[in-house]
């Protein structure tokens, strides 16, 4: 991504990517530990939301929190499937850049109705309906996107998420850590990306992305179809070698998140020389497939890849000639509550 080039800087949605760095650098970590107090007391914790505003948040918090062995219980479900569960120990975290998703309200509502008393929110705007239904509402610092496709609200929230639960573990370590963050975003978000893998990528009849369970692929998965047009389709683990390459074709690209390297030499052989497709690996260290080198960020590599995919996303996107602003059917509020 040109951070300088007019064809790029035209798009709201690329403003509001290259705006990120700086929203990461600026971050403050500290803002709920108040709230992680009383999360710990509670030792359970449903992380809950719709689409974007969960699906990185919280996937990435949970794969941080398992990784480092942090006591607490958490689980994440979207607003629907949540309010048939069991909440009346847990205390629960919405969030919705609007504010006003129905799903979530709906969950909060019911929560309400049933005097449960550890009920907390994070939106974009103050004096939001989801706000007013928690116990402790708080607000985005990024301001308000200018593109449909959400970006930089899913970063801070992300952030907010990890600081969160950092906060919960008594192990707070993000505020030294940011600055660098940031200008590893930006280098991921503007590296140069081969113009023959974005040819493949703008001739590709479905991308894939392959990856952990820990919202980064998820994430872009949905991101390809909002940003490109394009049909995608999450491959979880290893899952892109155990069945889904009967329906593949050559033309087909797979985007391999951080690869494993003892399931590098099986994609290989069942892609790249059965399916005759295009792997290509996003990456800190080089692979045997076409990589996109980006900067090792440790345990905050999620954030990065993350960049990393916007890139490749929007690069493509210029390639199709597309409005990356303004789809067709997507909306900025997915579910809209009325009433």
């Amino acid at each position: 991504m040109n951070s300088t080039d007019s064809r790029y800087q035209h798009f709201a949605l690329v403003r509001d990517m290259l705006d990120t760095p700086n929203i990461i650098a600026k971050f403050n970590p500290n803002q709920a530990t108040d709230v992680a107090a009383q999360i710990a007391e509670v030792g359970q914790l449903l992380l809950t939301g719709e689409g974007s505003s969960r699906i990185f948040p919280a996937k990435n918090a949970i794969a941080l929190a398992r990784r480092q062995g942090w006591p607490l219980a958490l689980h994440t479900e979207a607003g629907r499937q949540s309010k048939e569960y069991d909440l009346a120990k847990w205390a629960v975290f919405a969030l919705s850049n609007s504010g006003r998703t129905a799903e979530v309200i709906e969950l909060y509502q019911s929560l309400r109705e049933r005097n449960h008393s550890h009920l907390f929110s994070l939106t974009a705007f103050p004096d939001s309906k989801l706000g007013s239904l928690a116990h402790r509402a708080f607000v985005l610092s990024c301001g308000p996107e200018g593109a449909v496709a959400a970006t930089k609200s899913v970063i801070e929230q992300a952030l907010f998420h990890r600081a969160l639960l950092e906060h919960v573990a008594k192990k707070p370590a993000l505020s030294s850590q940011l600055a660098t963050l940031g200008e590893q975003f930006r280098q991921a978000l503007t590296t140069a990306i081969p113009s023959d893998l974005i040819t493949k990528l703008t001739n590709a009849r479905t991308i894939y992305w392959a990856g952990r369970n820990d919202g980064v692929a998820e994430e872009l998965t949905l991101k390809t179809n909002e940003i490109t047009r394009k049909r995608s389709d999450f491959l979880e683990g290893t899952y892109a070698v155990h069945g889904i390459e009967e329906v593949m074709d050559s033309s087909d690209v797979v985007i391999w998140i951080d690869p494993y390297a003892g399931s590098m030499a099986k994609f290989d052989d069942v892609l790249v020389k059965g399916v005759k497709l295009t792997v290509i690996a996003v990456s800190s260290q080089p692979t045997p497939f076409p990589t996109i080198l980006i900067p090792d960020a440790g345990d905050l590599s999620g954030f990065v890849q993350m960049a990393a995919g916007w890139n490749i996303l929007v690069e493509t996107g210029i390639n199709l000639g597309i409005n990356l602003d303004k789809p067709e059917r997507a909306r900025k509020v997915g579910n809209e509550f009325v009433g």
